[in-house]
């Protein structure tokens, strides 16, 4: 299996994961035209993506959706609510009900040879999920816009052999910032995005001898930058309470307007 970041950033986000065999984006937050020319960078085609998996409906996630599902007739994947949210924006323009595919937190689906698994995560909308990929024994998941973690979150990311995992925010720069007071307690609240300290806090409940990539994303462009997410992160990951050290892993951070490079497991 293979991952790569086209976008991550609170100003757009779209993710390419697949195989040999299967090509899924996650998310379509940025112009179709930047989603085509991502793909093509790596080698593939919007006409070869097998589906769209959707974690909400905020428009940094969905604002190509229309675009790329009415030229290609490509299956979105999305919760009830999400499903239901989407449709109601007007950003997106009509798309045929008849492409979603409604699924449900905790169970499980298949597209091609690829199993993914939704997860509910606490996020500020209609009824978000991050997603958990499987391949035979390989597993990948993307977690971000999750305001808080818990016991049961941690235990379905056990044993993974790679994370893309939201570092949002750096917690003074938003506090200090130019953002208005409802909109910084939006963001430091259950239901906002993680900062890089709970980023990197709930890395350190989840590494494993295996794991074999980290990469860092969906970085606010006001309140983080790149080196500071990825040294906050790997101080807590030396902080914590467990036999592993940052040196231990590649930590990669995805940029909010390039894309990365191609993770392989």
């Amino acid at each position: 299996m293979r991952l790569c970041s086209i976008a991550s950033g609170s100003s757009g986000n779209c993710i390419f994961a697949g195989s040999d065999s299967t090509s899924l984006m996650i998310d379509t937050g940025i112009s179709g035209k930047r989603i085509e020319e991502g793909l093509q960078e790596i080698g593939h085609t919007t006409r070869e993506v097998d589906g769209i998996l959707i974690t909400h409906e905020h428009s940094d996630h969905i604002s190509g959706l229309g675009v790329v599902a009415r030229r290609y007739g490509i299956p979105i994947y999305a919760t009830k609510g999400t499903r239901e949210a989407v449709l109601r924006s007007k950003s997106v323009g009509e798309i045929p009900r008849e492409l979603f595919r409604e699924i449900q937190p905790g169970e499980d689906f298949i597209i091609g040879d690829i199993s993914i698994s939704p997860i509910s995560i606490s996020h500020d909308a209609a009824q978000p999920t991050a997603y958990l990929l499987r391949q035979g024994r390989k597993s990948m998941a993307v977690m971000t816009d999750l305001g808080r973690f818990d016991a049961d979150i941690i235990a379905k990311l056990q044993n993974l052999d790679l994370i893309f995992l939201e570092a949002n925010h750096d917690v003074h720069m938003l506090q200090v910032g130019s953002y208005p007071y409802y909109l910084k307690q939006r963001i430091l609240g259950d239901k906002g995005h993680l900062s890089n300290e709970l980023s990197g806090q709930l890395l350190s409940r989840i590494l494993h001898d295996h794991m074999k990539t980290v990469v860092l994303g969906h970085l606010s462009k006001e309140n983080n930058y790149e080196q500071l997410a990825y040294e906050t992160v790997r101080l807590e990951i030396d902080l914590a309470e467990n036999p592993y050290h940052a040196g231990d892993f590649p930590i990669h951070v995805a940029g909010r307007d390039r894309i990365s490079e191609i993770f392989e497991i």
